[in-house]
């Protein structure tokens, strides 16, 4: 039974960072591409960054690009996303998510259809 549970959410400042961590378990995690998803109040689910099962391809919606950072120690089957410089429009759900292959890379698109499992989610307020 895939599991995925999110850690590392909270309440900060505009400016501040937090480091989001997904511990996996109950499947070959490291045969995977992960990725990090939000979702504020009455706004649909959005993709915010993926990475390739080796870590070796990186995908980051506009919005984030430069203030954020994905990243995986499949040692560890633990994926991370490090967000520096935070925005109130950062504020919401994060949820990880295990993505069903690898079309993201060629697309550059991150969408809710591309994902099959996901964790419970972790709450980001980011207050101005």
């Amino acid at each position: 039974q895939v599991q995925l549970v999110e850690s590392g959410g909270g309440s900060v400042q505009t400016g501040g960072s937090l480091r989001l961590s997904c511990a996996a378990s109950g499947h070959a995690y490291n045969y995977y591409s992960m990725g990090w998803f939000r979702q504020a109040p009455g706004k649909e689910r959005e993709g915010v960054a993926a990475i390739s099962p080796a870590g070796v391809s990186t995908f980051y919606v506009d919005s984030v690009k430069g203030r954020f950072t994905v990243s995986r120690d499949n040692a560890k089957n633990t994926l991370y996303l490090e967000m520096n410089s935070l925005k109130p429009e950062d504020t919401g759900m994060y949820y990880c998510a295990r993505v069903r292959d690898g079309s993201w890379i060629v697309q550059r698109t991150l969408t809710p259809d591309q994902v099959n499992y996901w964790g419970q989610g972790t709450q980001v307020t980011v207050a101005s």
